[in-house]
């Protein structure tokens, strides 16, 4: 017996990446070495102190039983540490912070707190697609703000159309960015909280990326800007800026009634975190922030090496400010998908076609510096040998 999924799966969207894994799969089980830059799983392995606080922890009886709600204090109170060490901010633990399970399942879940169906969110373009796939299961609409590269790829409030503007209740913001790696300023940010206030929206701003900033610039949080947490969010992983991907743990921090939406939710669907996990997480934003600095160095010189070497064959790309990954412009006469088919066929390098990313990203492809430099120069070698530009 075969049962019919609901009306609600069947409006998710299309996993555009799941048909970039198959295509790279393929590849590999004909034999051939990918170098694969079309994912952003970082390659780092977790730092050693935060491991071995793992360990020790779990081992405590206390972790074996089910954790508070809401997540341990002594976590909410390290990220309200972390906020005031790291950017000036200061943050009420209990009231401002929401613990996640991965910053993934935040950013999936704010339009379900928020919404109604029907209800408008602004999201960019291009942009990380799991924010559509929140809007999807909260049956809200969305509407794409262009990411264009002569506005630095911020979005312009004043191009959208007043109708929409008027029904917008979210919207989404992601600096540094994922796809193009570029950076929020100080002033776009100031206008953002102005433009919220005015039309009172909710601002959910993903600071995946907040660690990484290149040249001497360190990322800026939404949260520092004035009246930012009067309109919104901002929502952390430990996946980028501590190597913990696999260990699906980030937090949410600002307005209070927002927190106290996502806790509610999130009471209904988990019973928390594995303390132990807490634990060792609380170590990663208190201790030593050293390992931090070595991987946005590490990040900082693979960026440089292989800007250096795509420009050696002739491809005029544009550096990165931020992020682990490079926004590359596509040779005039192919689409984002017809170029990274190529290279992986041909060149045996993957890359993430910028159209799975959103209309405007189309006539780019995303690669990720998730590899050794080495790595890095051999795929630029490779795609030189094609001779395409």
């Amino acid at each position: 017996m075969k049962f019919t999924q609901s009306d609600l799966l069947n409006r998710l969207p299309t996993q555009f990446f799941a048909s970039l894994v198959n295509k790279v799969s393929k590849v590999m089980a004909e034999g051939h070495d990918v170098i694969n830059l079309g994912q952003g799983n970082p390659d780092q392995p977790t730092p050693r102190h935060v491991v071995a606080a793992l360990q020790k922890a779990a081992a405590n009886p206390k972790y074996h039983k089910y954790s508070p709600f809401r997540g341990y204090s002594f976590l909410k109170e390290a990220v309200a540490t972390f906020y005031k060490r790291e950017y000036g901010v200061t943050i009420d633990p209990e009231k401002e912070v929401a613990i996640l399970f991965g910053g993934k399942a935040g950013l999936v879940e704010i339009p379900q707190c928020l919404l109604n169906p029907g209800d408008v969110v602004l999201v960019p373009d291009p942009g990380y697609p799991d924010y559509w796939s929140g809007v999807a299961l909260a049956r809200a609409e969305m509407v794409m703000m262009p990411l264009l590269a002569e506005n630095g790829f911020l979005p312009d409030y004043d191009g959208l159309k007043g109708e929409v503007v008027r029904k917008a209740k979210l919207m989404f913001l992601n600096y540094p960015n994922n796809p193009t790696g570029a950076k929020a300023t100080e002033q776009f940010f100031e206008n953002t909280v102005s433009f919220a206030e005015k039309h009172s929206i909710c601002v959910v701003h993903d600071f995946a990326y907040g660690a990484i900033g290149f040249d001497g610039q360190k990322p800026i949080s939404f949260l520092q800007t004035k009246g930012a947490k009067e309109v919104g969010i901002e929502i952390y992983t430990f996946s980028k800026t501590y190597n913990m991907a696999g260990w699906r743990i980030g937090f949410a921090v600002g307005n209070e009634s927002v927190i106290g939406a996502i806790n509610l939710l999130q009471d209904h669907l988990y019973v928390s975190l594995f303390g132990a996990i807490q634990e060792a997480a609380t170590v990663a934003l208190l201790e030593s922030q050293q390992c931090v600095h070595e991987l946005v160095a590490m990040y900082e010189s693979r960026r440089n090496t292989f800007m250096h070497a795509l420009r050696e064959i002739g491809w005029n790309v544009a550096a990165p400010s931020g992020s682990f990954f490079a926004w590359l412009r596509v040779p005039n006469g192919w689409t984002s998908e017809q170029f990274a088919d190529v290279l992986l066929e041909r060149a045996h390098v993957a890359v993430a076609p910028g159209v799975g990313f959103g209309e405007h990203g189309e006539g780019y492809v995303r690669t990720g510096l998730l590899t050794s430099e080495e790595r890095l120069q051999e795929a630029a070698e490779r795609i030189g040998r094609l001779q395409l530009f």
